[in-house]
């Protein structure tokens, strides 16, 4: 696995030094209390992650140590989940404000990946009045109205500023009152959670009657070894995880869903782009062609869904698949995906697991619901998730039911967790704040809507961009689409 690269408290403390003597010529002796301050890890209980989780716990723990006070206390979400909706973290706000809300001052969230340096941090929280209701982060925002926030704000999208999770961001504790008296007279209500910074800021703004997002520029996503790192509390690992080599290309086996009516528009965007990157690769379809070709499942095509399809995939892989292929990903004839990055993604994961891995959308998490794997941004499967799936007597209620969805209810029943990474987009590059993506190394996008696909495919996810992705001039490459 990764080691993390974390600089050490004493040496934090010493560049914070420097910084504070030669702004402000004040006194370089700062009192703050740490245990103020609840720090949550949005954590999951896949074993590469939680590994990372605790590594970061370590670390936070070490610096509060080294820096001679009190420690503070360190939660992780997937060791809090009662319930599959935890990660969503609303649900959780009843049980922050008994247990915090008399003896804390902020509850401050953060990613795995999130770096923190405890003395900056401690330092930018003073600044803020911790008897006021506070909502901070770095802020990101549309600059169009997209689908995946319901086109909220079409008038003027920029106006509405949400917290770029990476960058880590704060509660202050009268706030977190507020929100869980909220909750207790108003449970959430059943619905889809799809991009939960986005609303999580919408249900604390209360429709202009709550906190909007207060940007604070020590909240950072720069990477570690950036120049910009002495200004920032926190930073962000911007690299992609490697865990030893990278998978082998014939561990993996792609199945691309399509139908007769897109052989002739999206199989050649197909074949323009990623196919070349995968050595196993099929096509199911409702037609057999064989100038693509293409597979009839026997399972005629449905408008919406697709659920028989994707099962008779499934079984198909784990039971006429002869050489035993670890992975399975499972993509829709309009995704566009790096398989020379998931290669190197899936080092990192246990196939003897049951592993469910992809972009974690939710349904009814405020009361008891399910997560699933949202399709679009592509499904990956270990075979021994696969097996547990059908070896149990969950299945389709209907050829068109939603796939993601039942799979997401399969899983859940057979305590099987999700397992999400923001590097999968159900959307298009357009559709995420530009903020948002410049951190990231990604490894799908989907739907061709209004936009060249195979430009954007080689914008953002061939091989051979990979040595200059986090170049200036590739940055202002992404910017033009």
């Amino acid at each position: 696995m990764q080691t993390l690269a974390f600089l050490s408290a004493s040496s934090w403390l010493f560049l914070f030094l420097i910084q504070v003597s030669e702004t402000s010529g004040k006194s370089s002796k700062i009192n703050i209390a740490l245990k103020e301050i609840v720090f949550v890890i949005q954590s999951q209980s896949n074993s590469f992650h939680s590994k990372r989780a605790e590594d970061l716990e370590r670390n936070i723990l070490k610096q509060a140590e080294e820096f001679g006070e009190e420690l503070p206390r360190v939660l992780l979400i997937h060791e809090m989940d009662r319930h599959d909706g935890a990660w969503t973290i609303l649900p959780l706000m009843p049980d922050f404000s008994a247990s915090y809300g008399k003896n804390s001052s902020w509850i401050f969230f953060c990613e795995e990946d999130t770096r923190i340096q405890i003395v900056k941090l401690l330092e930018t929280l003073r600044r803020f009045d911790k008897s006021e209701e506070w909502f901070l982060g770095k802020a990101l925002y549309d600059e169009e109205s997209t689908i995946i926030h319901h086109y909220a704000f079409a008038e003027n999208p920029t106006v509405f500023k949400f917290p770029d999770f990476a960058a880590g961001w704060a509660l202050s504790i009268p706030l977190v009152n507020k929100l869980a008296k909220k909750l207790k007279s108003e449970p959430l209500k059943s619905d889809f959670t799809i991009d939960l910074k986005h609303e999580i800021a919408l249900y604390i703004w209360q429709k202009g009657n709550g906190q909007q997002l207060t940007p604070v520029p020590e909240f950072c996503t720069d990477d570690l070894n950036s120049y910009k790192a002495v200004r920032c509390a926190t930073m962000f690992s911007n690299s992609l995880p490697l865990c030893g080599n990278p998978v082998k290309k014939e561990d993996i086996f792609v199945a691309v869903k399509t139908c007769q009516k897109f052989h002739r528009d999206r199989i050649p965007i197909v074949k323009q782009t990623w196919e070349g990157e995968a050595a196993l690769v099929e096509y199911y379809s409702d037609y057999a062609e064989t100038s693509i070709p293409t597979i009839d499942l026997g399972v005629p095509n449905t408008e919406r869904g697709h659920c028989g399809k994707t099962f008779a995939i499934l079984e198909r892989f784990f039971n006429h698949n002869s050489s035993k292929t670890p992975w399975l990903v499972i993509v829709d004839d309009d995704t566009l995906i790096s398989i020379f990055r998931l290669r190197k993604l899936l080092s990192c994961y246990d196939p003897n697991e049951p592993v469910f891995l992809g972009e974690r959308y939710g349904y009814g998490l405020g009361t008891g619901g399910y997560s699933y794997i949202t399709g679009g941004g592509g499904m990956v499967f270990s075979r021994e998730a696969i097996k547990k799936l059908l070896t149990s007597k969950c299945q389709c209620y209907s050829d068109d039911a939603p796939d993601d969805m039942v799979l997401g209810m399969c899983f859940s029943g057979l305590g099987i967790p999700i397992t999400h990474s923001p590097l999968f987009h159900q959307a298009r590059p357009m559709d995420y704040p530009k903020g948002y993506l410049a951190h990231q190394i990604p490894i799908s996008f989907h739907k061709h809507w209004n936009i060249d696909p195979v430009k954007v495919y080689f914008t953002w996810l061939a091989p051979k961009m990979e040595d200059s992705f986090n170049e200036e001039k590739q940055r202002h490459i992404r910017e033009d689409l």
